[in-house]
C-alpha cells in the first residue's frame, strides 16, 4: 500500500464529496502519484484510432471540469475521460449526494451533472500538457429547451480540445434523460451529432481532421434495447460504446445502510450487471464498434472479464475511492500477468474470448 492509498483512506473521515475536493485540489497542486513503471507492451491497443499505451482508463466523474486529467495520465492510466460537462454551469443536485458503502464498496451518487460549463472546461483542455488521450464527456443541462441542441453546442465547443468524446445520455439523475436511448430519440440525437461532425471535419485537410465518438449507455436496459442501440449507433456513423454507466437497481446483496439511497450505484454490486450487459452488446455487434467496459472493475481478473466479455478496454473510478490511486498499476500488473497465464500475446486477442 502507498502513502497516496493511506491518503485515500484518510480522506474517509470527511464527507465524500469533500473529500472528492480535497483530492482534486491536491492533485492540482502536484501532490498526487506518479507511476514510474514502463508500460507493459501486451496492454497497448487502439480505439478508434488513438493509440492508447495501456487499455486501463478513467470513467467519466472523477475530474468534471478537466482540472487533473494531466495528473490522472501521470498516476499510470492509459486514458483519461473528464465530465460530464454540460454547456451552462449548473449546481446539480442538492447535498447531501453522494455516499460510500462501504460494505460493499459501492458508491450511489446523484450529483446531476454538477459541473462549471464548457467555457471553464475548454480553458483547462487548452493548458493540459501531458501526452495521452483526454476525452470530454459531454451532456445536457437539467433546464434545457432543447438537450439535444447541448449535445451539440459540447462537440462544437470543444472539437479539436479533446482526443474523443462520449455523448452521455445514460445517467440516471437528470430526470428524463434516459429517455434519449429509445429509438426515435436517438435517431434525432446521433443525426443531429453526425451533421455537425461532417462540418466539423471540415476543418481539416482531406476531411481526415475527425476524433472519435462513443455513446455512453445505462446497464439497466429492457430486450431488444441493446440490438437497437447497436444498430443505431452504427448508422449514424458513431465509433463505440461505453458499457455502461450507474444502475438505479439494488442488489439484494446491499448491506450498507445507504442502500436505498436515490441516485446511481457504481463500484463492485455493479459489476455482474454491466458485464452481462457488455456481452449482450458484443453479441450484436456485428458492425465492429469499439466496446469500452465500464462498472465494477476493481482487480485486474474484473478487467479481464470486461475483456472477455466484449470490451476493447476498461474504465474505473469507483474503487479508487476504498482502494486509493495505487489501484491503478495493481490492476495493470494483473491484468498482465492474467493474460499471460491464459494464453494471450495481446490484450486484443482477449477480447471477446468469454
Amino acid at each position: 500500500m502507498t502513502i497516496h492509498d493511506l491518503a485515500a483512506r484518510g480522506l474517509h473521515l470527511l464527507d465524500p464529496e469533500d473529500a472528492h475536493g480535497v483530492t482534486i485540489a491536491g492533485l492540482k497542486a502536484g501532490l498526487g502519484p506518479v507511476d514510474h513503471a514502463v508500460e507493459d507492451a501486451i496492454l497497448r491497443t487502439r480505439l478508434a484510432g488513438m493509440t492508447v499505451t495501456n487499455c486501463v482508463g478513467l470513467a467519466a466523474g472523477f475530474d468534471k471540469n478537466a482540472e487533473v486529467p494531466g495528473p490522472m495520465l501521470h498516476a499510470g492510466f492509459g486514458f483519461v475521460e473528464c465530465g460530464t460537462v454540460t454547456p451552462l454551469p449548473q449546481a446539480g443536485n442538492p447535498r447531501p449526494r453522494l455516499f460510500r458503502l462501504g460494505e460493499d464498496r459501492g458508491v450511489i451518487n446523484r450529483m446531476g451533472f454538477n459541473n462549471a460549463g464548457l467555457d471553464a472546461f475548454a480553458a483547462n483542455l487548452r493548458r493540459r500538457r501531458a501526452p495521452g488521450p483526454v476525452g470530454a464527456n459531454i451532456g445536457a443541462n437539467k433546464e434545457s429547451a432543447d438537450r439535444i441542441g447541448d449535445y451539440v453546442t459540447g462537440l462544437k465547443r470543444l472539437w479539436g480540445l479533446s482526443d474523443y468524446f462520449t455523448v452521455n445520455i445514460s445517467s440516471p439523475n437528470t430526470p428524463g434523460l434516459r429517455a434519449l436511448q429509445t429509438k426515435a430519440a436517438l435517431e434525432e440525437l446521433l443525426g443531429r451529432l453526425a451533421e455537425a461532425r461532417r462540418d466539423l471535419r471540415q476543418i481539416g485537410a482531406d476531411n481526415r481532421f475527425d476524433y472519435p465518438v462513443f455513446l455512453k449507455v445505462a446497464p439497466d436496459l429492457a430486450d431488444g434495447e441493446v440490438e437497437t442501440i447497436v444498430e443505431t449507433v452504427a448508422a449514424f456513423g458513431l465509433d463505440g460504446i461505453i458499457v455502461s454507466n450507474t444502475t438505479i437497481s439494488r442488489p439484494e446483496s446491499l448491506q450498507s445502510s445507504h442502500r436505498a439511497e436515490a441516485g446511481g450505484l457504481s463500484g463492485p454490486p455493479l459489476m455482474d450487471l454491466s458485464t452481462q450487459v457488455l456481452r449482450r452488446f458484443h453479441q450484436a455487434n456485428d458492425r465492429d464498434l469499439v466496446l469500452i467496459g465500464a462498472g465494477g472493475i476493481a482487480s485486474g481478473a474484473d478487467a479481464l472479464a470486461k475483456i472477455r466479455a466484449g470490451a476493447r478496454a476498461v474504465q474505473l473510478y469507483s474503487a479508487m475511492v476504498f482502494e486509493g490511486p495505487g489501484l491503478i498499476a495493481r490492476v495493470k500488473r494483473d491484468l498482465a500477468d492474467r493474460l499471460r497465464a491464459e494464453g494471450f500475446a495481446t490484450v486484443d486477442a482477449a477480447v471477446g474470448t468469454g
